[in-house]
């Protein structure tokens, strides 16, 4: 099985993605490492990507996610999966796919980016974000406004895990 955990920047996929695969003891990928280093300099550039720039992230992804499957190998994956197609792209087998969608008003969002550190994706680039993304109508939803030990519980609940 596939979780994928997706949201906009500074929902804490990454935290809460390898938090999960941690207790569960699965394999982590954040989505954010595969990106092609033209894009992250974009992005860190504060320019949003484009359909295009995403292309061969995408194609990175769902050959990670179809190896995973093949292999029987249980992942948990950290992407934002802003888009509808993008998420069809990535379901490579979807029985075998769950999606946990993160969210939280954006006003909680922007003071997130603003404390964070070390992180190509600049603040200025949430709004790109969320007027790019298309909430699915097929994923856990979980708001992570509260603290991160209540969000897990949520996540986990949810999935039945």
């Amino acid at each position: 099985m596939v979780i994928i955990v997706m949201g906009v920047s500074g929902v804490g996929k990454t935290t809460l993605g390898r938090a999960l695969a941690g207790e569960l003891g699965w394999r982590f990928v954040d989505a954010d490492d595969v990106h092609p280093a033209a894009n992250v300099e974009k992005m860190a550039a504060g320019v949003a990507l484009t359909d295009e720039d995403r292309a061969p992230w995408l194609e990175r992804l769902r050959g990670l996610i179809a190896q995973a499957l093949e292999q029987e190998e249980s992942l948990v994956l950290a992407c934002s999966a802003l888009r509808r197609s993008y998420r069809q792209r990535l379901a490579v087998e979807p029985a075998q796919i769950r999606w946990v969608y993160l969210t939280a008003p954006a006003a909680v969002l922007a003071q997130r980016l603003s404390e964070r550190t070390g992180h190509f994706m600049p603040p200025g680039l949430l709004e790109s974000q969320l007027a790019t993304l298309e909430p699915p109508d097929d994923a856990l939803v979980v708001d992570v406004t509260p603290v991160s030990t209540v969000v897990m519980g949520l996540i986990r609940a949810g999935l039945k895990l």
